[in-house]
């Protein structure tokens, strides 16, 4: 059985805290390998590493830099097909969602092939009387990633390429869940030229997490995951004066407006409700149609549309979506059902007995639908994470716009219609910081960035795009004068430009 230790100066090394964990393949709930577990020892070895290393790393410039990039892009279309096997089978999704988990990760790296250009200051000539002023952007030094199991390529390299594009060297610390893809992803810089110890990957559990949010030469952190662990870590890291960007949980609303197209409508909610088994933060959780007549008729098809999804191991190309990622999630989100039950919500398709012949032992679950769910219940508040649907019916459009307007939770959102002022309307007063009009999950594009408000989100700055370069840069300005502008005597007023 494969042992998986961490990504140290360059190279795979073996845990030395002598605790590990299971690896499990989800679609038949067998044991793939184990990952060790880190001490706070073996986190500082990796941050000693990075530290010695970026020195240099942030002495190349920018240009020099981004040809790794480029290079670790050819890469990974090399083995495009062996990375999404392997997330796969660690992380359960089929290998074409898998693709798509690479793939968005991709157009991050891709993006930041323009680092030159977004790391440029600016410059003002004659600011005053014989004065100039500049600025640069420098890099932070050493900065970590806390990443999720849901995304184990996507996130990772959302976090890594602006970072060492920018000159830093990073720390990251992926779900001891799926482990795999992480480990490749730093082997592959190592190969297209990136230098030892820029890039380390610790594995581990809370010990390790705290490691990184305590040590001194670690000046930023990044975190995607649930909201209690995002506020822990937003507010341990920020405590220990580093910045901190951290998302967490969501609960994505699709507002349906009675003039949307219902069929288009209804592919929607049946692909971002219950692709990659409802294990996305972008995935949508709540339909609001709006009125009984288009309530009714959107229930109505969605029924056979969830009662005949496919659910497969993560090798069946044929599958919609494959198991959960543990027994544990499996188990919790059955219990959100029956919780849903008990608080009264009509549940139209039941998946919590779907069995997947041949693969009894892994973690499946078919797809369930909730009709006359009330924002009281917990199925409504709480985020599920699983392949369940809860449709909240509302009487008009204001009441629809309420709902997510009032949530906790802010990540993403989208309204379906035919109507130009609607979704004008709702795009401007909506309190969510990503928003789809007929566009069911709401990724920004990788040049764009993405974030969302409230509790799903802490920190001043969002993900990729131009903010992934503000966060892991700090803006240096420069005031000059040279001797012929200087005057003889001492100046006791604040300098201006007069």
């Amino acid at each position: 059985m494969e042992e998986i230790g961490h990504f140290i100066g360059g190279k795979r090394v073996a845990g030395k805290s002598g605790h590990s964990q299971n690896v499990m393949q989800p679609m038949d709930g067998t044991v793939r390998a184990t990952v060790a577990l880190a001490s706070a020892a073996e986190v500082r070895e990796a941050v000693e590493n990075a530290k010695a290393a970026q020195i240099a790393w942030g002495a190349t410039n920018p240009q020099r830099r981004v040809r790794v990039l480029m290079k670790f892009l050819e890469l990974v279309h090399k083995e495009y097909d062996s990375l999404a096997e392997l997330l796969a089978r660690e992380h359960g999704k089929t290998i074409l969602d898998a693709k798509g988990d690479i793939q968005r990760g991709l157009e991050v790296v891709e993006v930041c092939i323009g680092a030159p250009h977004m790391m440029k200051g600016e410059y003002t000539e004659g600011a005053g009387p014989g004065i100039d002023t500049y600025s640069m952007r420098q890099p932070l030094g050493v900065v970590a990633g806390i990443t999720p199991f849901n995304f184990p390529a996507m996130i990772p390299l959302w976090k890594i390429a602006p970072a060492i594009a920018c000159g830093n060297a990073f720390i990251l610390k992926p779900s001891e869940r799926d482990p795999g893809v992480p480990m490749r992803i730093a082997e592959l810089f190592v190969e297209a030229g990136l230098p030892a110890g820029v890039l380390n990957v610790i594995n581990g559990d809370k010990e390790a997490v705290d490691a990184i949010l305590d040590d001194p030469d670690i000046q930023a952190v990044g975190f995607v995951g649930s909201t209690p662990i995002a506020q822990y870590i937003y507010g341990r890291a920020t405590a220990n004066g580093k910045r901190a960007q951290c998302f967490g949980g969501a609960k994505n609303h699709l507002i349906i407006m009675p003039d949307a197209d219902l069929d288009q409508t209804v592919d929607a909610l049946i692909g971002a409700g219950y692709g990659s088994a409802g294990e996305r933060c972008m995935a949508v959780s709540v339909a609001v149609p709006v009125g009984k007549e288009t309530a009714d008729r959107l229930v109505e098809k969605l029924i056979p549309r969830v009662e005949s999804l496919k659910v497969g191991p993560s090798t069946d190309a044929s599958a919609d979506f494959g198991p959960l990622v543990t027994k544990e999630a499996l188990e919790r989100v059955k219990g959100y059902v029956d919780i849903g039950v008990k608080e009264g919500a009509k549940l139209v398709v039941d998946g919590r007995n779907f069995k997947m012949q041949g693969y009894e032992n892994g973690f499946y679950m078919g797809g369930c639908l909730f009709d006359e769910v009330t924002p009281e219940m917990r199925i409504y508040k709480e985020e599920i994470f699983g392949p369940v649907l809860s449709v909240v019916r509302a009487n008009n459009y204001e009441e629809a716009l309420r709902l997510p307007n009032d949530h906790e939770f802010g990540n993403g959102v989208a309204i379906f219609t035919r109507d130009g002022d609607a979704a004008r309307d709702f795009a401007a007063r909506v309190n969510v910081g990503m928003v789809g009009i007929n566009v069911p999950i709401p990724v920004p594009i990788a040049y764009y960035t993405f974030g969302g408000w409230k509790a799903s989100a802490f920190g001043d700055l969002n993900q990729h795009g131009p903010d992934a370069f503000r966060f892991y840069t700090k803006t240096k300005t420069v005031t000059s004068r040279w001797p012929s502008g200087i005057k003889d005597g001492a100046e006791f007023v604040i300098p201006t430009m007069r």
